[in-house]
């Protein structure tokens, strides 16, 4: 069984009650040339943000029934409906602003195929892929614009998913634990192949908005490693600790 989830299911549920939102207002508006730069990456976030999570919950209802974590299913649905809110908030934001919703794109269809191929413990490390690289790109977003609605916007996401960030990660720690020290060894580069795959496709659909932030294609993968490593690679002694069981 997996440790802490009580923790994240209290967490969750607490979010699920009082959300963070994103305040409007008639002072926020994107000026002409802030829309002409964010207005196609902006949707492209928006539609990796959408989705209705039915792989997600069938891989964790199959994980939770062979380990006995009979809460996870529950967290994992207040987690998608996070995600699902986080849509709505950027959506509401396009909407505001007279931003077209994109129906497809080539990076979200990646990420979408990877993910139909997933058990659980995949899915961990596609989502975390994703939201410590959108944890760099918002920071960036951010940063290139002077409307307070998306700064706002960009600080309220971020909050949520540094959360969920800790959420995965903790997961994944744990379970890599459990593996031969040699497949640990497999699986931690393999996942940094995806990873590092991940954040070149967000660099190609994304470049004019992380250039405007300063971001270089170099300085930008560095960025999301770092968080990669800050996260995913943390010291032994921190990653024992989290794979022991709680005494109780």
């Amino acid at each position: 069984m997996l440790t802490n989830l009580r923790i994240w299911l209290n967490h969750f549920e607490y979010h699920a009650q009082q959300p963070r939102g994103a305040a409007g207002g008639s002072a926020s508006a994107l000026r002409p040339e802030e829309r002409r730069l964010i207005a196609r990456s902006i949707a492209t976030f928006q539609l990796g943000e959408q989705s209705d999570g039915s792989g997600l919950r069938r891989a964790a209802h199959r994980f939770a029934a062979a380990h006995g974590d009979e809460l996870l299913p529950r967290i994992t649905e207040l987690f998608i409906r996070e995600e699902q809110r986080h849509a709505r908030l950027l959506r509401e934001f396009m909407d505001e602003h007279g931003i077209r919703a994109r129906g497809l794109h080539w990076s979200d269809a990646m990420f979408r195929c990877v993910r139909r191929l997933a058990g659980f413990e995949l899915y961990l490390h596609v989502l975390i892929a994703a939201e410590l690289i959108g944890n760099v790109y918002y920071r960036a977003l951010e940063s290139v614009t002077g409307c307070q609605r998306l700064r706002t916007l960009c600080r309220t996401l971020l909050a949520d998913e540094l959360a969920h960030i800790g959420y995965e990660s903790e997961l994944i720690l744990e379970l890599r634990a459990r593996r031969p020290a040699a497949l640990r060894t497999v699986m931690r580069l393999l996942h940094r192949v995806l990873f590092c795959g991940a954040a070149v496709a967000v660099w190609a659909s994304h470049r004019a908005v992380l250039r405007s932030a300063g971001h270089t294609a170099a300085g930008f993968l560095r960025r999301c490693l770092e968080q990669y490593a800050f996260h995913l690679d943390p010291p032994a002694a921190w990653a024992a600790g989290i794979a022991q069981p709680r005494r109780r």
